[in-house]
């Protein structure tokens, strides 16, 4: 199994191109099971969960072809369902990728049928799939869950008024593309406004679908007979880049993302402005300038758009190596801290009190072996062994290669040194 190995101590500078977004990509590879005709996709990340879900998509029929680029330039995948055969997702395919749920929608919508295995994932608490059940149902589908899998079916969707019980992103988007095809008005509540859900609205608009709110708490969509074809651009993975602004901020860097939008992270920038980090947002591109040390920030995290679960981990990592105690409180999930034990491995000052955790910055962190235990937590690793004197080494970095393209590639153009060990 593949480690990291990092000496750390070097401060990050440069220019690297952003990826495009894993958590827009699987959703919308989704979405051309809803159509006959070929849907292109461009920017998209090379990761392995993109992977896995090509090969779920292929098994079920579905033409792949894809065109390989260099990293951060983004692949071309164009997707032909004109074949599907086959609307059951086993478990062996979708194990290791709670995504794989988001084909459930859409194949009930056009095939009337589905059978999807309950999906797998990042350890790092519950997430059930009852919301989707409970969409489905209420626009007509009969769905049972037996034996580990999903099964729904209905020979036609009808339009509904739902309201999600809680703010769910997958669960928005699955009921979204289901409404598409569905006969009448779908009207989702506490819909999910996270910039994904729009890209993925973007898109379905562009394949002929009748979609407004999108963005907002409330979405409207009036069902069509059919979808056509199209081609749409992946958007910038906000994650990402959010990721490598905490690692120059962190190591005392200067860099430059390109590809990137800032549009969509308001309340990180927000946060890495107030550890005293210059932050400038250009037309295609964002550029961080970090003081000598951080100021520790407190945080809370919320759906979007306050601040993100996703970047709860990342800045746990900057803080250990702030001035002063940040409080940080996690609001989504409910099993989000295991990198604090992995980080005070490293001499971190962390103490946990349930969903909150208590960080002091200290002056400076040590190498040691630590272990990723989920994707997020993996990157808080990276960002704290680039910071440590001596030398880290990550193990379980599977995780890594799900959510982040070329992540030891980018870096070492930056200037860090870190490679990949067997």
């Amino acid at each position: 199994m593949d480690k990291l190995l990092i000496a750390g101590g070097i401060p990050l500078s440069g220019e690297v191109a952003i990826s495009g977004a894993k958590n827009a990509a699987l959703p919308l590879l989704c979405a051309a099971l809803l159509t006959r005709e070929p849907v292109t996709f461009t920017n998209v990340p090379h990761l392995n969960d993109i992977g896995t879900m090509l090969k779920l998509l292929a098994q079920m029929g579905v033409k792949v072809a894809r065109e390989a680029s260099k990293v951060g330039a983004g692949d071309t995948v164009t997707l032909d369902a004109s074949g599907l055969d086959n609307a059951v997702a086993p478990y062996e395919m979708v194990k290791t990728m709670r995504a794989s749920i988001l084909v459930l929608g859409p194949l009930v919508a056009r095939a009337g049928e589905a059978r999807v295995s309950l999906p797998g994932g990042c350890a790092i608490g519950a997430r059930p799939v009852d919301q989707h059940i409970k969409g489905l149902t209420a626009m007509g589908a009969e769905v049972n869950v037996e034996q580990g899998y999903v099964h729904a079916r209905a020979t036609r969707l009808k339009g509904a008024r739902l309201f999600t019980d809680m703010v769910t992103v997958t669960g928005t988007e699955n009921l979204m593309m289901a409404a598409c095809l569905a006969q009448g008005e779908t009207v989702i509540e506490n819909a999910a406004r996270e910039p994904e859900v729009v890209d993925l609205a973007n898109c379905l608009v562009a394949m002929g679908a009748r979609i407004s709110g999108a963005g907002g708490d409330v979405i409207r969509i009036q069902g069509v007979d059919a979808l056509h074809g199209a081609t749409h651009r992946i958007m910038p993975d906000r994650i990402e880049t959010g990721t490598y602004l905490c690692a120059a901020a962190a190591t005392g860097g200067d860099i430059r993302l390109t590809g990137a939008s800032a549009s969509c992270l308001d309340a990180v920038i927000d946060k890495l402005m107030d550890t005293g980090c210059e932050v400038v947002a250009e037309r295609d591109a964002i550029r961080l300038k970090a003081p000598r040390r951080l100021t520790a920030v407190s945080i809370r995290t919320a759906p979007y758009p306050a601040f993100p679960t996703d970047m709860q981990a990342q800045f746990m990592a900057i803080n250990a190596v702030a001035e002063g105690t940040a409080v940080m409180r996690e609001t989504i999930f409910e099993n989000r801290f295991m990198h604090a034990v992995e980080l005070i491995r490293l001499g971190a000052d962390i103490k946990i009190d349930g969903n909150t955790a208590f960080v002091t910055g200290r002056e400076k962190l040590d190498g040691a072996t630590v272990m990723a235990t989920d994707l997020r937590a993996s990157a808080s690793l990276v960002i704290a062994g680039l910071v440590a004197q001596g030398e880290t080494l990550i193990e379980r970095i599977y995780h890594l290669d799900r959510g982040y393209e070329g992540l030891e590639q980018k870096l070492a153009i930056l200037g860090a040194n870190i490679r990949r060990v067997k």
